[in-house]
This record gives structure tokens, sequence and C-alpha cells, in this order.
């Protein structure tokens, strides 16, 4: 990450994936909360620590904090869950969306762009597709509190299904601060724009691989006060609901009282 921050993706799916080897096999993440607390710095190692919070028949509870120099940066709880036969539905995904393939792919709309923002957006193992123009460099036209993008790894996972849930979690991060930022006409280049993730949470509802194009449909539906709310849900290509995600952000405009009316 710039500025050598890490990734907040990164350390969700890193806090899920230490909680998970504290369980059984037969036991699946089903929801998350968490708070980020302070920027991690990338130089250093992290140390996660979980705790057993809760063992049942049905389902199971862990915290997992995330530590660098002994203070923690990052706190979890997340429930598991054995998973049993149920009530099943999902919302459906939504009509007129164009697939991956006709959509423009990053280097399109790197042009313009300083050389070390494309080279971290061109090497992130995430590959994204906005449908629409995205908001690196100019705002949205017109503003809209919402947004949808194609995602998928860069390069192939294994055949595991905690592999691809915590690989969920990383990228369910990603992008989802936009929609607070194009419903007020900014975007990531807005100078003295300052955007920080405050809390994050996450309830998987079915398993996907991660490695093939997904559709991740974003809205705020709020934002006051210098906070903005979004929430995203995450489809299959094929219209399958594989998550849903809600995070509220910190966001900071030079402009505050014009970019927050």
């Amino acid at each position: 990450m710039p500025q050598g921050r890490v990734f907040g993706g990164q350390v969700l799916a890193q806090a899920i994936t230490a909680a998970t080897r504290t369980l059984g096999p037969d036991r699946v993440p089903h929801s998350m909360h968490g708070y980020f607390l302070r920027p991690g710095d990338s130089s250093r190692n992290i140390t996660f620590s979980v705790d057993r919070i809760h063992d049942g028949r049905s389902f199971a509870t862990r915290r997992t904090q995330a530590f660098q120099n002994g203070l923690p940066i990052f706190s979890m709880i997340a429930s598991f869950e054995r998973e049993d036969p149920g009530v099943d539905h999902g919302a459906p995904m939504p009509t007129g969306i164009p697939q991956p393939e006709e959509v423009p792919d990053l280097e399109e709309h790197l042009s313009g762009m300083h050389p070390m923002s494309r080279r971290v957006l061109s090497a992130s193992p995430i590959e994204v597709r906005h449908v629409g123009r995205p908001i690196y460099l100019e705002p949205a036209d017109p503003a809209s509190p919402a947004q949808a993008v194609w995602v998928r790894t860069r390069s192939a996972l294994p055949d595991e299904p905690a592999v691809h849930r915590a690989v969920l979690a990383f990228l369910s991060d990603l992008t989802i601060q936009e929609p607070v930022l194009r419903a007020h006409g900014l975007a990531w280049a807005t100078p003295g724009l300052k955007v920080a993730s405050l809390d994050h949470a996450m309830w998987w509802h079915r398993d996907a691989r991660v490695d093939d194009w997904l559709l991740y449909v974003q809205e705020s539906p709020s934002a006051r006060g210098g906070r903005g709310l979004s929430t995203g849900r995450i489809y299959t290509r094929d219209g399958m609901l594989v998550a849903t995600v809600a995070q509220e952000i910190m966001v900071r405009v030079p402009d505050a009282a014009a970019a927050m009316s």
C-alpha cells in the first residue's frame, strides 16, 4: 500500500485465517465484525492473538486481535457454524450488468495517473473492473451513491474452501469506500482527501471460487459528520449471492461543508 500502510483487507483475511485454524474442518465462518484501530506498518510483522470465546454444538465464536509493537491495530469477533440443511433464499443480482469481458480493464484507466499509483494498482493480486468509469482521477458524472465492480484474483487458487473464504474477506475491503465518494463528487485524486476504514462487517452466505469473476454491487445509504457508510453484495457471475458486506469510513475533504452537503 502507498505510504507504507498495510491494506486492511490483508489484516481481515489473516485474522479470519488465524481464527479458522483454532477450529475443526467442519466449522466455517458465517459472519465477522471488526474495527480498524490503528494504521498497520507494512515494514513490521503482525502478531495475531485468538481467544476461544465459545464452542457450541452449532456455532463457535472467536475473538482475533492483530498487534504491532505491542499495540492492537485490528480487533475482530467472528462466528463459525457447522452447516446444516435449512431455509434458503438470496436477493437476486441486478439485471442489465455487462459481463466482465465487456468491461474495460484497469490499464485503460491508468493514463495520467502517478507512476507509483499505477504500479500499486497494477501489482494488486486482485483484478478489478469497474462497471462504468472508475473515480481514480475524476469524480463520477453524474454523482451517484452506488457502483458495481467485477473482481477476481489474478492467479488460480488451490481447491480449499477456507482459502477462498479468506480471500473473499481480502477483496471485500476493495472499492467498498467508493460509493461514499461518488455520492459527493469526489475522486481518489481529490487534493487533500483523507479516507480511512473505521469498521468492517461481513456475512458469508455461500461458497464460491474467488479466482473466477464475482460481481460486487455497492451503495452508500448515508454520510454525515465526516463518516460514510457503504454496503455491498457479492455475486457469482451466474447470480448466486455469496456474501454481504458493510463498512463505515472516515472521509475528510478540504471543503467539508460543501462535500458533505
